[in-house]
């Protein structure tokens, strides 16, 4: 068996251990196995982290435990040069990277599950990669690579990929039950089982169940959802097979900006109540009807399946081919608002006062009110990835040959708009007395769609790595994509389809880069690399003008980064210089208004720096300064990029412990992030703020395990982004309130 086979398999075996509870000593023997990467490699055939030649971080099962996020994407958030605005709920963040211009979701993200992506669109309109994944005790590992090779291998994505593992069983039967509840009223039970089914046959099923009103009290269950995810691996003398499936039906409340300037507003504050989740929206030409419930938020139901095969082949080849099909419903309803919030007076038909639609309670001019759309996205996703890659060592010599290929398809309908004026506070019922209130066009657009959309991408790659000599490798890889896409939309709802898109694109994406050893311990790297990131439906729909005009809406990414990597035996360090250029970035403030094409640059320093001492001190070290600029844009040349920081750094220390015989461990973390432009105009800013969590464990006995997990000790009311459809709105949405978790957890 080859030495690189070895690593994979070792990774494996690594993810195994993580299925049990971790004791103090399995902790510090862990430390001792070489950390394996598989994301940037060529069919994720995996790679000593200390060779890699690029910036990767990784996380296990304790310290994504310890972090304690609040969704998938608030775990991104211990990635360096990775900016994640999560405080919008479980799904519908805004990711990004190094940057990359954006202005929101996040089109420059994609999200693996055992190396293959879930979906290969980075962003749809009410979709980014996060929204349909949830983590459980199921996950040993996340990797986040940025840049990198990135552009040449998997799906080509330039920007920030990251990697999650299952944990996968063992010889022995090992199980995890905890149970989870808040402050919040968080009622959560998850549990893991894993073995071995028969002579090298591993199975692990795990999954959760869970109810809650919701961080931001919205006063019925917002949040409520299940998961069950089933992991088989048969392991031969020359390879292995993987297959599993991943089952979710999960919502939760679409958070959105609100109102800073009217007093009792704060971070603990959702426009959702029992009074106003429920009601009417029209669409169409005809301004049909239909009831709709908003409480319903933005979820996913539906599955990620696939699946893996390594084999050792004849003459030392190697194969490795990972597959991926996702499907289900990604559905988000949303009371929207729709400009700044005012006095009653200003809008009521008599100039005075309304009533409450459900309480019939009259309200006084000095009332304060806003105006919500309600906003319905019905969106049926599909894909069907597969990466197969072969792999041979000439000696100095290794080279790999791939074929990526995905099928992508997204069936939309949507509603946009129904707006009508709402008491701010109280139980936020809608008025009457207010005429837009009381008309089936409400108080602002309409925006109906019904469109379909189905995506091919065929590319072949291959990547060659040479050692010079025992202490430089360099390596080379290209990549040569043919992208299809054919698009119709319907706007208005009335049958008639208003854009049809059928396009044909093909492009090269290189990467060349090289890795100096220092010694065992340590070494240099750096890389230059180009890739694209293709257009998808929404990209036409959005951009149709631009289009028609002679614009390719393919984004074009230049990168060169470099750096230094220490891991010993108690410390590890990665310290990433990089600087880069998008060109061809599209951005639409709302449907219907222009677009603005933008070139960004970009260039910053990360640092990603772990210590560990032998006394239980622990520390991580997460931070990343960068200075961006828009160099061409019709207005806006010479602004700052939208909605990213300057700076932001994470500080997370932990100190284990024995009291009384029993493991303890004592742990924080401790952020701070920079001032933020909320507009390309840079007229909005965002203040930056600093963030305290705090967390303790205990385990009175074997087996049994006690958590308290504290987020935003100081109730820090801090500011996220403004309000992305209209900018000079003094509307924003804060960080999560303060909020305490407290779980069991019993393993064996």
């Amino acid at each position: 068996m080859s030495k690189r086979f070895t690593y994979t398999l070792l990774a494996s075996a690594v993810a195994a251990s993580l299925c049990g509870s971790v004791s103090a000593e399995e902790n510090k023997q862990e430390k001792e196995v070489e950390t394996i990467v598989v994301s940037g490699t060529p069919g994720g055939r995996g790679i000593r982290k200390v060779d890699a030649p690029f910036a990767v971080t990784n996380l296990d099962a304790i310290k994504i435990d310890r972090l304690s996020p609040k969704s998938t994407a608030d775990l991104f958030k211990a990635v360096p040069g990775v900016w994640v605005e999560s405080s919008g709920g479980e799904s519908g963040a805004n990711v990004f990277v190094r940057g990359f211009p954006g202005g929101g979701d996040a089109p420059f993200l994609t999200l693996s599950l055992q190396g293959a992506p879930i979906y290969p669109a980075p962003t749809l309109s009410f979709l980014e990669n996060s929204s349909i994944f949830r983590l459980d005790e199921t996950i040993a590992m996340m990797e986040g690579l940025r840049g990198g090779p990135n552009p040449v291998v998997s799906n080509g994505q330039p920007g920030l990929t990251t990697n999650f593992r299952l944990k996968r069983g063992g010889e022995e039967t090992e199980a995890t039950f905890k149970y989870t509840t808040s402050d919040y009223g968080l009622q959560r039970v998850d549990a893991v089982l894993s073995g071995e089914l028969s002579d090298d046959l591993y199975y692990m099923v795990g999954g959760y169940v869970k109810r809650s009103s919701g961080i931001r009290d919205a006063e019925f269950t917002s949040e409520k959802g299940n998961q069950v995810t089933v992991n088989l691996t048969k392991v031969f003398d020359k390879g292995e097979v993987n297959v599993y499936t991943r089952q979710t039906d999960d919502i939760g409340a679409w958070y959105l900006p609100t109102p800073l300037n009217v007093e009792g507003i704060d971070a603990g504050y959702t426009q959702l109540s029992t009074a106003n989740r429920q009601g009417l929206i029209y669409f169409g030409s005809g301004n049909e009807a239909m009831e709709v419930d908003m409480g319903n938020g933005r979820g996913w139901e539906g599955h990620v399946s696939g699946g893996s095969i390594k084999l050792e082949l004849a003459n030392g080849w190697e194969f490795v081919d990972r597959f991926n099909l996702t499907q289900g419903n990604a559905n988000t309803y949303g009371l929207v608002p729709a400009g700044a919030a005012t006095k009653l007076a200003s809008v009521a038909d008599n100039g005075a006062d309304a009533t409450g639609a459900v309480s019939g309670q009259m309200y006084s001019g000095e009332t304060d009110v806003q105006k919500y759309g309600r906003w319905v996205v019905l969106k049926d996703i599909s894909a069907f990835t597969n990466d197969l890659a072969f792999t041979k060592d000439f000696g100095a010599l290794n080279s790999s040959f791939g074929l990526y290929s995905a099928t992508t398809s997204a069936e939309d309908w949507w509603s946009l708009g129904n707006a009508a004026y709402h008491v701010l506070g109280g139980n936020k019922e809608m008025l009457n007395g207010i005429a837009c209130n009381a008309d089936v066009a409400g108080c602002d657009f309409n925006y109906d769609i019904n469109s379909t959309g189905d995506a091919k991408t065929m590319a072949i790659y291959m990547t060659h790595s040479y050692d010079v000599n025992d202490a430089l490798t360099l390596d080379l890889g290209l990549r040569s994509e043919k992208h299809e896409v054919d698009y119709s939309v319907d706007e208005g709802l009335d049958g008639t389809i208003t854009k049809a898109v059928n396009f044909d694109a093909r492009k090269t994406s290189w990467t060349f880069g090289g890795n100096y050893k220092l010694d065992e311990q340590s070494g240099l790297f750096a890389r230059m690399n180009k890739g694209y990131k293709m257009p998808y439906f929404d990209d036409f729909r959005d951009n149709f003008g631009a289009y028609q005009g002679g614009e390719s809406l393919i984004k074009e990414v230049t990168q060169v980064e470099a750096g230094y990597k220490f891991i010993g035996t108690n410390t590890d360090l990665f310290a990433t210089v990089f600087s880069n250029e998008v060109k061809g970035d599209t951005f639409v403030r709302k449907p219907g208004d222009p677009a603005e094409i933008l070139t960004n640059e970009a260039m910053g320093i990360e640092l990603d720096y772990n210590y560990n001492h032998e006394s239980g001190l622990s520390v991580n070290l997460n931070a990343t300064w960068q200075t961006t600029e828009i160099t061409e844009s019709p207005t806006n040349e010479g602004n700052e990029a939208q909605r990213q920081p300057n700076w932001q750094i994470r500080v997370t220390p932990s100190y284990e412990f024995e009291v009384d015989g029993m493991f303890a461990t004592v742990y924080g973390t401790l952020s701070a992030v920079d001032d933020r432009f909320g507009n390309n105009e840079n007229t909005v800013v965002l203040d930056g703020y600093e963030k305290i969590d705090l967390g303790f464990t205990l385990e009175p006995s074997d087996g049994i395990r006690l958590q308290v997990a504290i987020d935003n000790l100081t109730d820090e009311q801090g500011i996220t982004e403004g309000d992305p459809r209209n900018a000079d709105a003094p509307n924003g949405r804060y960080i999560m309130p303060r909020s305490v978790k407290f779980s069991v957890a019993y393993s064996f």
